[in-house]
């Protein structure tokens, strides 16, 4: 198979997420799938065998969940991708949608109990965040509301109890828990003060049970407590591994399924809380993107690693179900990269091309986030380049997840800076053991990485050959004027306020700042209706280019912060290799 070819058969091979299953009725689930060409919710009776494809909308669906009893399906319909719209339900078995009665607005979270009440949260410019109870032939009444963020994080089996993380401390970064019984009293509250975050997971799965699973960061990491918020007890799972911990409940309450995520791998235990005692479930080396144990005590996951397509696979060694259709051709193994930096060791992942020796022509992709993670999944974009004799270096720059909370926290004050002087050190060092061709370097990223991708170009104008920016952040003033209530919140804690109050550093951090000391050619990816990195921001950005008439090409694209249709993203992924063919002249 033709490199052309293969790429574009990795792009168009179905994939799914793991099927998500109902308490109460365990042979019901749902799951998002791109069978159909984009990804759209699809239902599953494990009993019959059967799927059916829930909605089926031109740009996609993105949210959906099943209430605990396994009767219906609740999805959130927005506009081509712009994050704004209503949740509407749909019987399991198939039938009309319903709306539930609810303002358009951002969603926040949504969580349903099993006697039929339903708790949403919404974000909606100059109303804040609002937390809402939805009872069965009743309006819907708010319970809770504040203008700093707020999700809706679960909700108890029986409705008497109601998780809500929050920022009301003014840190979106770091937040807090409360928990509140459907009048909006409160039962308890839960915060370890500045700088960490304690993270609400889900409510024991039994009724009458008011324990919370929850993440808190008191030794430096993300690890796992439980807490009775109507007594305050809380009891801390100490876990010698390393990494970072998230865990899901096991369904008899009495165990605790541990996921760790270590230099960009994971790997799976059983914590018994009666005995304390962990066990190890094998699985193969890489990335479980999600896992969850059946009431059998088996679990399921989605697996996949750098080579190999994804699947979802069960502890007991069979794979549960993949969607119709051709599985992904295979790629190359990714090799783990120590760099010392600035700011400490820096974890990079390198992929090389099958063929050929260094050094090489050098994508560097940045993750977005930036609080997130480059690992050893699958990754077709990934590939892609490797296909056409690329190598790709991925930074684990300060201000990632997985490495501790210093390390993620490290990210404030001179931000955009700081990640740079990290990818950076991994250039000079893939460079120096003859990894990368320093001639022909390139640098590109999607949202976050988008960001660094423009401010590199601004700020280091000699480094990079060329640049691909998706979806990026150009000027962070008119983003916070343009974005989400959420973002607004976001932008507000990692930068320490908003434009107002500290324009000068809004200033130094904006690529738009530096437009003008650009060299490379540029290619811009945007969306026309993207809520996250809104599309004006970018236009200014563009507009400073073509007035300096800089070399430069712009995709824009009928969605949001991405999209959810495989053509589309095979023509976008297109665009990126047409860019390098003609500035690189690399492609095989």
């Amino acid at each position: 198979m033709k490199a052309e070819e293969r790429w574009q058969a990795r792009f168009r091979a179905p994939r799914m997420t793991l099927p998500v299953w109902a308490p109460q009725a365990p042979s019901r689930a749902v799951y998002r799938c791109n069978a159909s060409g984009a990804w759209e919710i699809y239902s599953w009776d494990r009993s019959s065998g059967s799927s059916r494809q829930v909605t089926d909308r031109p740009k996609g669906t993105s949210h959906g969940v099943l209430d605990p009893t396994g009767q219906w399906i609740w999805w959130f319909a927005d506009t081509d991708g712009d994050e704004w719209g209503e949740w509407l339900r749909q019987p399991f078995a198939g039938g009309p949608d319903e709306p539930i009665g609810l303002p358009q607005a951002n969603p926040a979270g949504v969580a349903l109990s099993a006697i039929g009440t339903a708790v949403v949260g919404l974000a909606r410019p100059g109303t804040g965040f609002q937390v809402m109870l939805v009872r069965p032939g009743d309006s819907a009444k708010v319970i809770y509301e504040s203008q700093e963020a707020a999700f809706v994080v679960s909700m108890s089996l029986d409705g008497s109890l109601i998780a809500i993380s929050h920022s009301e401390h003014g840190d979106a970064r770091h937040p807090a828990l409360r928990v509140i019984r459907p009048d909006g009293s409160t039962v308890g509250d839960l915060s370890d003060g500045p700088g960490k975050s304690v993270y609400g997971l889900r409510f024991a799965p039994r009724s009458g049970d008011r324990r919370l699973l929850a993440l808190h960061e008191r030794r430096g990491r993300r690890e796992p407590l439980l807490w009775d918020p109507a007594t305050g007890d809380q009891r801390e799972i100490w876990l010698r591994d390393a990494g970072e911990i998230t865990a899901d409940w096991y369904e008899d309450g009495r165990s605790v399924l541990i996921v760790g995520d270590d230099r960009g791998r994971t790997r799976l235990h059983r914590y018994d809380l009666g005995g304390g005692g962990m066990t190890p479930i094998d699985t193969p080396r890489g990335v479980i993107e999600t896992a969850a144990p059946r009431p059998d005590g088996t679990v399921e996951y989605s697996w996949s690693s750098a080579a190999h397509p994804p699947v979802i696979r069960s502890s007991n060694g069979h794979v549960v179900m993949n969607p119709a259709g051709p599985s992904a051709p295979p790629s190359v193994p990714v090799e783990d990269l120590d760099v010392e930096g600035p700011g400490g060791r820096i974890h990079a992942l390198v992929s090389r091309p099958e063929r050929g020796a260094g050094p090489y022509p050098t994508v560097f992709l940045l993750h977005g986030g930036p609080a997130g993670q480059d690992d050893d999944s699958f990754a077709p974009a990934v590939a892609a380049w490797i296909d056409h004799g690329f190598a790709v270096v991925r930074v684990n720059y300060r201000g990632s997840t997985g490495y501790g909370s210093a390390w993620r926290n490290a990210l404030h004050g001179d931000v955009g800076h700081i990640e740079l002087a990290d990818v950076t050190a991994v250039r000079d060092h893939v460079v120096a053991k003859g990894i990368a061709d320093p001639d022909r370097t390139m640098i590109s990223g999607r949202s976050w990485g988008g960001y660094l991708t423009l401010l590199a170009l601004g700020t280091q104008p000699k480094t990079w050959a060329a640049g691909i920016a998706v979806v990026p952040i150009a000027d962070h003033v008119a983003a916070y004027e343009d974005e989400t209530e959420v973002l607004r919140a976001y932008h507000r804690a990692l930068l320490g306020g908003s434009p107002e109050e500290l324009p000068d550093l809004y200033a130094s951090t904006s690529p738009i700042t530096y437009v003008d000391q650009v060299q490379a050619p540029v290619l811009i990816l945007a969306g026309k209706n993207d809520p996250r990195c809104p599309i004006r921001q970018i236009e200014n950005y563009i507009t400073r280019l073509m007035d300096r008439g800089h070399d430069h090409e712009v995709y824009r694209f009928d969605a949001g912060h991405g999209s959810l249709v495989v053509a589309e993203g095979i023509e976008q992924m297109s665009a990126q290799l047409d860019f390098a063919r003609k500035h690189l002249g690399v492609i095989a």
